[in-house]
C-alpha cells in the first residue's frame, strides 16, 4: 500500500491543481498534525482517499469536535460521538481502526510545556497509550499481529527529536515499539528545512518516518524507501 504522509506545513506540491497526477497511485493518507481540517478536505476530495489524522500542539480550533475534555477550554459543546468525521477526514487520536489489510493507530499532542491544549507529561502519553490496549490485543488474538503503523506528532523521545521541551519526544513511544512492534511510527512536529534531511531511523523491528510537508512511503516494499 503506498501512503502520502503529511504534516505540520502545507506542501505546495501537495495543495496544487496537479495533485492528482501526482500522487495518482496512493491508497491512504496519513496525516501527524499541525494542518488545518479544510486542507485535509482539498487533499480527500482530489484524491478520493480515506485520510486519517491526529492533532498536534498547533491548529487546535476544531479539537472540541474530538475531544470532550476540551469543550469548556473552547467555548463550545463536543459534537456527537458518532460524528467523528470532517472535510471527509477521520480521526485516529486514542484509537485503532483498520483500513484494508492496515491496522493503524493514533497518539496526537506534544510533550507538556506551557498550559495549552493536547499536551502531555510523559506519564500522560503513557497513559494515553493505554487507551490502545484492549484493541491491541483483540488485534493480536484475531488478526495475529497487534499493529501496522502508530501514527504520532512527536517523535520518540531520542529519535528525530529536538533538545528543547516543545519538541522532545516521548518515551512512552520507545515503550509502544518495544511492545507492539508496529513496522512504521510515523510522526511530525519536528520541521526539515533541508531538501537532504534524513526522514528514517530504525528502532527495534520499527521504521520511524518524519512527515514533515509529505513523504510517500510503500509498505509492501522490500526496502525504506521514500518519494518527497
Amino acid at each position: 500500500m503506498k501512503i502520502l504522509c503529511i504534516s505540520d506545513e502545507r506542501d505546495t506540491l501537495v495543495y496544487s491543481d496537479r495533485v492528482k497526477s501526482r500522487f495518482n497511485d496512493i491508497d491512504l493518507v496519513l496525516s501527524a498534525g499541525d494542518l488545518d481540517l479544510d486542507y485535509y478536505g482539498f487533499i480527500v476530495s482530489a484524491l478520493n482517499k480515506p485520510l486519517l489524522f491526529v492533532f498536534g500542539n498547533h491548529n487546535l480550533e476544531n479539537i472540541t469536535d474530538y475531544r470532550r475534555e476540551y469543550a469548556d477550554t473552547f467555548g463550545g459543546p463536543s459534537i456527537h460521538p458518532e460524528q467523528i468525521k470532517s472535510y471527509g477526514a477521520t480521526y485516529v487520536g486514542g484509537k485503532v481502526i483498520r483500513v484494508g489489510n492496515l491496522i493503524i493507530a493514533g497518539l496526537g499532542g506534544s510533550m507538556k510545556y506551557n498550559d495549552g491544549q493536547n499536551q502531555f507529561t510523559e506519564t500522560g502519553m503513557f497513559l494515553f497509550a493505554l487507551r490502545l490496549l484492549p484493541a491491541l490485543i483483540f488485534n493480536r488474538i484475531f488478526h495475529g499481529r497487534y499493529v501496522d503503523i502508530l501514527l504520532t506528532h512527536a517523535a520518540p523521545w531520542g529519535i528525530q527529536d529536538g533538545d528543547d521541551r516543545p519538541h522532545r519526544g516521548f518515551k512512552a513511544f520507545l515503550w509502544f515499539m518495544r511492545a507492539f512492534k508496529p513496522k512504521y511510527l510515523i510522526h511530525g512536529h519536528i520541521h526539515l528545512y533541508d531538501i537532504n534531511a534524513v526522514r528514517f531511523a530504525r528502532y527495534g523491528r520499527t521504521t520511524v518516518v518524519n512527515a514533515y510537508e509529505h513523504v510517500v512511503i510503500d509498505t509492501e516494499a522490500s526496502d525504506e524507501r521514500a518519494e518527497h
